[in-house]
């Protein structure tokens, strides 16, 4: 599924239009994102946890060269599967 197709689930199973259906997804993933910018947690009980990983810099290889690469620090959104989440999707 991609974001058009979650646009137009939410439209039929809520009886939104297309672009109310569009404003409420865009308004739902830029809040995760801004309050992930802050470093802050997003907790969605029954689905799952958004958290932003801090990496420290390395040293890496160019696979194709083999010369050493100094890899600066980075954070990266993480997310962890909720429990509900998890037992529903082994079911089946």
């Amino acid at each position: 599924m991609n974001r058009s197709d979650l646009v137009n689930e939410l439209k039929d199973k809520a009886a939104l239009s297309k672009k109310d259906a569009t404003e409420v997804i865009d308004i739902f993933f830029d809040k995760i994102a801004e309050i992930l910018v802050k470093g802050e947690r997003v907790e969605i009980r029954g689905f799952g946890s958004f958290t932003v990983k801090n990496y420290k810099p390395y040293v890496g290889r160019n696979p194709k060269t083999g010369e050493q690469i100094n890899v600066s620090s980075k954070k990266l959104p993480f997310f962890k599967v909720g429990k509900e989440l998890k037992e529903k999707v082994n079911r089946t």
